[in-house]
C-alpha cells in the first residue's frame, strides 16, 4: 500500500487532543502527524498526497447500537419508510405487489406508527391493497408488525387466541383481531410462518447496509439483534469477503429459550473466530429487559398515564435477568441490554452489579442501550459500575413521535426527564452514542445535530427542549468515535488519530465544531478510509 499523507485541513485527533495539519499512513496505519508527518512524507517519493481542501478530517464513527440486516432488507420491499399517511402506505403496497406479482408474501419496513390514533393499524386497511396474498409490515420501532387479513389467516392467529408471552394481540371493539401485533412474542407468530428470506438477498442487504453506512462516515456497527440466521449470513458474507466495515455481533438472548441457546453463543463465537475475518467478532450477548413507550410496554417505576398498561413489560421476570447475565459473563462475553423504562434500567443496573458480584472483576464493559428514563438513584450507577450508556441522540426531540405519542404516555413533567445524555455523561459514566438503524437515521450527523441542540429539523423549540442535556459538539463527536471504540475493546485500534492506530477515517467538506446545528445534517462527507483504503469518496 502506498505511503498517504493527508494535509490542508483541519484534522482532529480526539475530544481531548489539539488538531493537527497533517496525518500520514502507511500499510493503512496512522504513521505520524504534523511537522513529523510532513518530513517522513518527504523522504518518500511513492508518497500520495490527499489535498483536504479545507475540509476537516476526523476518525471514522462507530454505531454502538444498530440493526443493520434488518436496514439493508428495508430496501428489497415496499418503500413505506418516506409515507405520511396510511392512504400512502396503502398504495406503496398495492403498487410493489402489483409490480411483484411472483412474491408470495409483500414484507416491508419501516411504517410511521404515529400515523394512526394510539398507533393501531387495521389489516383491513393493507386488505384493499392486497386481499389474496399475505402482506406483513414492520412499524419503525421494529417492536410491532402490521398485517393483512390473509397474514393473520396463514398464522392461524383468530379471536381465542391468547396474547402470547412477550407479546399483545389488540382486538377490535367486536372482539376481530385489528391487525397489529405487539411485540415479538406476538409478531414471530407470524414470521414463524413467513417465507425465509434467500441467502444472496441477505448478503446483499448486508453490503447495502455498508454502502449507506460508508456514505455518512461510519466504519464500525454493533449489530444489536442476531439471531441463527443472521449469524449464518454473516458467516457468509466473510467467506465471500462481503463484509466492507466492521460488524461486532450481539447474539440475541431469549428468555423463552435461554438455557438451550447458552451453549450455542459459545459456538457462534467459536464459529466468528474461525472464520479468521478482520472485519467481524461476536463478542456480545443482547437482552431486551422491556419494550417501548410508544406501545406502553417500556417498563416503569410509576403507572403511564393513558391506561393501556400499567407499568409496561418486564421481559425476565424476577431475578431471571441478573441469573442470565451472570451466565454470560461467566462465558466472557459484553452484556449489552435494551432498557427504555426507568424500571427497565433499574433492572438492567442491577443484573450487571450482580454478575460483577458473582464472578469478580474483569474489563466487561457491559452496555445499557437506550436508557430513555432513568432515575434520580440509578444515575450515578453507570459510572460506579462501569456501564456504558450507549444513547441515541437523535431521539431528544419534540417531534411527532414524541408529540403524538410518547408526552401523552409519560405525562410532561416525566417526559421532560428522557434522554439525560449530558447528565450521564458529567456524572463519569463511559458515554457511547448510536443510531439504532433503521429505527431511525444512521448518519450520526443527524444524531448530533439533534444531540447537541434538543431541537427539530424544523428548529423546534427555540432554545431548545430540556437544553441542559444538550450535550457539546466536542463531546457528541468524541462519543460517537472514541467513546463507541471503548464500547468496542478498541480504543488502542481505531476511534483516535494516534500514531499506530488503524486509519479509520472520514473526511467532512466542512468542519462540525463549528457548523450550527441546524446545518450539521448537511455537511457533506467527502470520504471514508477503512484500514487507509477508500471505502466511499464523492466528487467535490
Amino acid at each position: 500500500m502506498a505511503i498517504t499523507l493527508f494535509r490542508n485541513g483541519t484534522i482532529w485527533i480526539c475530544a481531548s487532543e489539539p488538531t493537527e495539519s497533517a496525518l500520514l499512513i502507511h500499510d493503512g496505519v496512522i504513521a505520524a502527524l504534523g511537522d513529523e508527518a510532513l518530513a517522513m512524507a518527504a523522504e518518500h517519493a511513492e508518497t500520495v498526497e490527499v489535498d483536504l481542501d479545507g475540509g476537516f478530517l476526523m476518525p471514522s464513527f462507530g454505531d454502538g447500537h444498530a440493526h443493520p440486516m434488518l436496514g439493508g432488507l428495508e430496501y428489497v420491499g415496499p418503500a413505506v419508510r418516506p409515507c405520511d399517511s396510511v392512504e400512502e402506505i396503502v398504495a406503496e403496497v398495492r403498487k410493489f405487489a402489483e409490480a411483484n406479482p411472483d412474491e408470495e408474501w409483500i414484507v416491508g419496513a419501516s411504517y410511521n406508527g404515529s400515523l394512526a390514533e394510539n398507533s393501531l393499524f387495521d389489516a383491513r386497511w393493507l386488505d384493499e391493497a392486497v386481499p389474496d396474498r399475505p402482506v406483513a409490515l414492520r412499524a419503525w420501532d421494529y417492536h410491532t408488525m402490521w398485517v393483512n387479513s390473509v397474514a393473520l389467516e396463514r398464522a392461524g392467529i383468530t379471536p381465542e387466541t391468547p396474547d402470547p408471552v412477550i407479546g399483545e394481540i389488540p382486538h377490535r371493539e367486536d372482539g376481530s383481531v385489528l391487525g397489529t401485533l405487539r411485540e415479538w412474542g406476538a409478531v414471530d407468530l407470524v414470521a414463524a410462518v413467513m417465507p425465509e428470506r434467500d441467502e444472496d438477498v441477505r448478503v446483499a442487504a448486508l453490503g447495502t447496509a455498508a454502502d449507506y453506512y460508508l456514505a455518512r462516515g461510519v466504519t464500525w456497527v454493533q449489530d444489536a439483534w442476531v439471531e441463527p440466521a443472521d449469524l449464518e449470513t454473516y458467516l457468509t458474507a466473510a467467506q465471500r469477503d462481503a463484509l466492507r466495515i466492521r460488524f461486532n455481533l450481539a447474539l440475541y438472548a431469549d428468555p423463552r429459550h435461554f438455557d438451550s441457546q447458552l451453549a450455542g453463543f459459545a459456538d457462534a463465537r467459536r464459529r466468528v473466530e474461525e472464520a479468521g475475518s478482520p472485519l467481524l467478532t461476536a463478542h456480545t450477548v443482547k437482552f431486551f429487559a422491556d419494550g417501548i413507550v410508544e406501545n406502553e410496554t417500556g417498563a416503569m417505576l410509576t403507572p403511564y398515564c393513558t391506561g393501556l398498561h400499567e407499568h409496561g413489560m418486564t421481559v425476565w421476570e424476577g431475578d431471571s435477568l441478573a441469573q442470565a447475565a451472570r451466565r454470560v459473563d461467566e462465558l466472557g462475553f459484553q452484556i449489552h441490554i435494551h432498557a427504555i423504562g426507568d424500571a427497565a434500567v433499574r433492572q438492567a443496573l442491577d443484573a450487571i452489579e450482580y454478575a460483577i458480584e458473582s464472578n469478580g472483576p474483569r474489563d466487561r464493559r457491559p452496555v445499557v442501550a437506550h436508557v430513555q428514563l432513568v432515575d434520580d438513584a440509578d444515575l450515578e450507577r453507570f459510572a460506579k459500575l462501569g456501564v456504558i450508556p450507549c444513547m441515541q441522540p437523535l431521539w431528544a426531540q419534540m417531534d411527532a413521535l414524541m408529540t403524538v405519542l410518547t408526552v401523552p404516555r409519560l405525562g410532561v413533567e416525566r417526559a421532560d426527564k428522557q434522554y439525560r445524555m449530558r447528565s450521564l455523561d458529567e456524572s463519569g459514566a463511559p458515554l457511547a452514542l448510536g443510531s439504532d438503524w433503521p429505527v431511525s437515521s444512521g448518519a450520526p450527523l443527524d444524531g448530533i445535530a439533534t444531540g447537541i441542540s434538543r431541537r427539530t429539523s424544523d428548529g423546534e423549540p427555540e432554545g431548545g427542549w430540556t437544553p441542559e442535556e444538550a450535550l457539546t459538539i466536542e463531546r457528541a463527536l468524541g462519543a460517537y468515535t472514541a467513546g463507541v471504540a471503548e464500547q468496542a475493546f478498541a480504543e488502542n485500534d481505531w476511534g483516535r488519530l494516534i500514531p499506530g492506530a488503524s486509519a479509520d477515517l472520514v473526511w467532512l467538506a466542512g468542519d462540525p465544531r463549528e457548523t450550527p446545528a441546524s446545518q450539521l445534517p448537511d455537511v457533506v462527507v467527502r470520504a471514508t478510509y477503512l484500514r487507509g483504503e477508500l471505502g466511499y469518496s464523492v466528487t467535490p
